[in-house]
Formats: structure tokens, sequence, C-alpha cells
């Protein structure tokens, strides 16, 4: 088994919750792509990231059946991890910078894989919510003090990969705030937390506490 490292990234303000994310720093002992979609369903993280240049901060991204272009909380952690001014994915380069316990990405929302956001009138409602069938990958949502821009949220990736919902999700925030326009403060899953800015020209900042699990 390669070695990889295990992080929880979006973790609550007590470190605890976050989006489990798995990190094989030495990507290039597994080049090919099928081997590594192999390990990203072995492995069962709702994403995997192989580091392929850790200097520069070469990434690439996989759910446990599907390469990604772009995916938030995995470049929230791997920034985490290597400390590094950007991490280049296939969709383009990512920004990051780290801000006391917080560690942040710029990216653009064209960037993101689709997701159907669909606001609820309340977070009670969203919080009752059942796993939807496969089919779209929703991201239920709610406000629960919308003049402080606090959002109460559940993501349902509906992939049928084994993974029927996303603790924390980086790029369905991001949309989120692309669409609002506003600064949030998102409560997802169990007790996650992301917080999100809009930036000038299009972009959009994903922040969030970053744990070292194994």
């Amino acid at each position: 088994m390669t070695d990889y490292d295990v992080l929880r990234v979006f973790c609550g303000p007590s470190g605890g919750y976050g989006n489990e994310l798995g990190v094989v720093r030495e990507g290039s002992l597994m080049p090919g792509r099928d081997d590594r979609q192999a390990l990203a369903a072995k492995l069962g993280f709702s994403e995997t990231v192989f580091v392929d240049d850790p200097e520069r901060g070469v990434i690439d991204i996989y759910t446990p059946t599907s390469r990604l272009p772009f995916a938030g909380h995995p470049c929230v952690g791997t920034a985490w991890l290597l400390d590094v001014p950007e991490l280049v994915t296939p969709a383009g380069e990512v920004g990051t910078r780290l801000d006391g316990e917080f560690t942040w990405i710029e990216a653009r929302a064209e960037w993101a894989p689709p997701r159907t956001l669909r606001q609820y009138a309340s977070a009670a409602e969203v919080d009752a919510l059942q796993v939807p069938p496969p089919g779209e990958w929703v991201y239920a949502w709610a406000w629960e003090d919308e003049a402080a821009g606090r959002v109460r949220a559940r993501g349902f990736p509906g992939r049928g990969d084994g993974i029927d919902e996303d603790e924390a999700t980086g790029a369905a925030a991001l949309l989120l705030t692309d669409r609002l326009g506003r600064a949030l403060n998102i409560t997802q899953g169990r007790g996650s937390q992301l917080l999100t800015a809009p930036q000038p020209h299009g972009w959009v900042e994903v922040g969030g506490r970053v744990v070292l699990e194994r």
C-alpha cells in the first residue's frame, strides 16, 4: 500500500468534525491514472490527492469514482500540509495562505464541479433532510442568520459511490458565495465550519481549519 496522510479539513472551532482527505505526498510513485483511481476507490475518502511536485504544489484530485480538475477541501488540506504559496490543479493555479488557525485558498467559481444549490426555509428543514437518491449533486442550505452571513448546509454527492453525504464541501461553498456575492460562515454536516469571502475579478476565498489525523 502506498504511504498516505489523512487530514480532516474544515474542522469545527473545537477541532472536531471536518472532512477526511487522503494525501499521497509521493505521487510520482503512482503516476498512472488508473492506479490512482483504484487507490482512491480503495481508500474511500470523498477525495484523495496525489502530489506530483511538492515544491510547486502540483496536485491531482480523485473521488472514489472520478478525477476532478478542482475541489475545495482537497486544496485547503493540501495547502496546509505543503505550506506553499499556490497549488497547480488542472483547472488553474489556486492561491493559498495561512492565517492563524485558518488555511485559505483562492479559486474561481467556474472551476468547481456542477452542484445543485437548493435553498430551504430554515436550518431545521436542512437538518431533517433524508439522503436523496443518486442522480445529482445537491447542496442543501438555509440561512441561520442572514444578516450575519451564517448558513446551515448539507452536501449530498449523489454519485452512488458510498459517499452518501459530504461532511464539508469547499467547491459548493465557493459556488454559493459566488451566487450570493457576500462572505459566509457555513456550518455543514455534523459540525464542520467553512468561511468564505468574495474577491475582486470573480475570485472567491474559502478557508477552514485543518488537522492531521494520521
